[in-house]
């Protein structure tokens, strides 16, 4: 990549440090995106030995790229993002994937495909964490910083995501149990 490309591409990317997300870290402060993608990252990365067959280059890569569009658009929480919302952030994603030199567009707008598809493990398994990090986020986080709706949303979000895997769905059950736990303390 050009440098002057390559600086403008991190730049852009940069931004996402400083775009925060509607969840609260244990410290009180609300989490970042780029910090949200780097933990399900290492997710990914300690889930290795799980799935013998599987890609984890790619889902490492898909870890890492799947929210660069809220960059141009911010976090809005899945229970509030609207199909216009969605539809914004898809196309200003595409053209600031399409203006990147090759390979980085071609590989980058493959893996948006997958993704969206979520056919192969590969793309299950980065939209799995995607879910379940969001999950443990919140049972970190004080329950003071949580809105209603999460109190029966941390209870479920993401099941539909992990039933593809015996393991995941084991890993689920478990963030589950410590949801109840967290909830229990409050009364």
């Amino acid at each position: 990549m050009e440098i002057n490309k390559y600086l403008e591409v991190l730049h852009t990317i940069e931004k996402l440090k400083d775009t925060t997300r509607h969840c609260y870290t244990p410290g009180g402060r609300h989490e970042s995106v780029a910090e949200h993608s780097w933990r399900i990252t290492m997710m990914a990365y300690f889930l290795r030995d799980e799935f013998n067959d599987v890609d984890f280059d790619k889902v490492i890569k898909m870890c890492l790229i799947h929210d660069l569009g809220e960059i141009f658009t911010g976090d809005i929480p899945s229970f509030d993002k609207s199909a216009t919302d969605e539809s914004k952030e898809e196309r200003l994603l595409t053209d600031w994937v399409n203006s990147l030199p090759e390979p980085y567009k071609t590989e980058m707008n493959d893996l948006y495909a997958e993704m969206e598809a979520r056919v192969t493990t590969e793309a299950r398994i980065y939209k799995a964490l995607d879910n379940l990090e969001a999950v443990i986020s919140h049972n970190e986080s004080d329950l003071s910083t949580w809105i209603e709706k999460e109190y029966t949303l941390n209870l479920t979000y993401g099941d539909d995501k992990v039933a593809f895997s015996d393991y995941l769905t084991r890993f689920r059950a478990l963030v589950r149990e410590e949801t109840e736990r967290k909830i229990a303390t409050e009364k």
